[in-house]
């Protein structure tokens, strides 16, 4: 692979960023806009049956539906995102158990990080620490003020001083080439794209339940089918926009990882150290008890906690992560 300067792998991220803010809102509106060509299909009569009829398309009925939905759709995704964005740094926080590590409990790790920092000319960032026997690691923050590099007990007592520094300046690339923020900005938006589907999921589920006994009529049952049929159309576009949002994830390309452990291995100025670290890390990687597939995404070893789900499945087919073995093999190339 090619080398690729740390400020032009600036400059590609913050694209990427640019592009990820225009292209999620872009599915969003799609899959809303599809939604109202099928509500307000029209019923018409063929023109070479009395008896017959079939569905056409109202485009004057859809853009003015879609016209009165934009402003609430644009609100409710721009306050979501917002608030998301802004409060990622606590919800990460909240879902991994990660508490502020002081430097006079692991003076260890606090020299490992100033010294890579010091080596590449960046910023402190902030230093949490998890509980956990288990190993792992991950960075997360969208700016100077949040930047935060994440490890776990297990890891600091289970790595010995090179492994730890390789890691450690994985996660510090990460920061460096703004992964962190592009990663965040994809993970809001899947997520809202997740939450319709599972809405939408929902209210098919309750209109089977509450719905079923109460047509009392075959105008009621025909009724019930509509809401039904909706609901489904409703589904259907929700999975179509979830998976078109993992696709644009995807597009942010595995290399990103490949750069992290380039990085690391260059602040620590030992590749088959970090090689080292990753393969006792996939023999045990930790945070087993975050249940956020969103999260564990940041990690740079996925837990086994969510091998057996079908989500799992999906995001190592659209997964942003190559897998560990072909990572190592090419930190041994060096």
């Amino acid at each position: 692979m090619s080398y690729v300067g740390i400020h032009t792998q600036q400059v590609r991220n913050n694209a990427k960023s640019l592009l990820l803010l225009i292209l999620f809102p872009c599915i969003i509106l799609a899959v809303v806009y599809a939604f109202l060509a099928f509500v307000n299909m029209q019923d018409v009569p063929d023109s070479y049956s009395y008896q017959g009829s079939h569905l056409e398309f109202d485009a004057m009925a859809t853009n003015e539906a879609f016209l009165m939905a934009l402003p609430w759709v644009v609100g409710i995704v721009g306050i979501w995102f917002m608030i998301s964005y802004f409060t990622n740094t606590s919800i990460v926080r909240s879902a991994t158990g990660a508490r502020p590590l002081e430097r006079r409990e692991n003076p260890r790790v606090y020299n490992i990080v100033e010294n890579l920092t010091m080596t590449c000319g960046m910023p402190m960032p902030k230093i949490n620490v998890i509980d956990d026997p288990q190993l792992n690691a991950f960075a997360s923050g969208i700016d100077e003020k949040s930047y935060t590099v994440t490890v776990t007990t297990g890891i600091c007592n289970r790595l010995n001083d090179d492994e730890l520094a390789g890691v450690i300046g994985h996660e510090l690339t990460h920061i460096r080439n703004r992964d962190t923020r592009l990663l965040i900005i994809s993970i809001i938006f899947v997520g809202i794209m997740s939450t319709a589907l599972s809405l939408a999921i929902r209210m098919l589920w309750n209109t089977f339940i509450y719905g079923g006994g109460n047509r009392r009529s075959s105008r009621d049952g025909k009724n019930g089918g509509a809401v039904i049929a909706v609901m489904l159309v409703a589904i259907v576009l929700a999975a179509v926009g979830y998976f078109f949002t993992l696709l644009t994830r995807f597009a942010i390309s595995r290399k990103r990882e490949y750069m992290a452990d380039a990085g690391g291995a260059e602040l620590c100025g030992n590749p088959l150290a970090l090689a080292s670290a990753l393969r006792k890390i996939s023999n045990d990687p930790g945070l087993g008890q975050v249940d956020r597939e969103d999260v564990a995404q940041l990690f740079i070893v996925r837990p086994h906690a969510f091998a057996s789900e079908f989500t799992n499945m999906m995001s190592k087919l659209f997964s942003t992560h190559p897998s560990i073995e072909s990572r190592i093999a090419y930190l041994e190339q060096f």
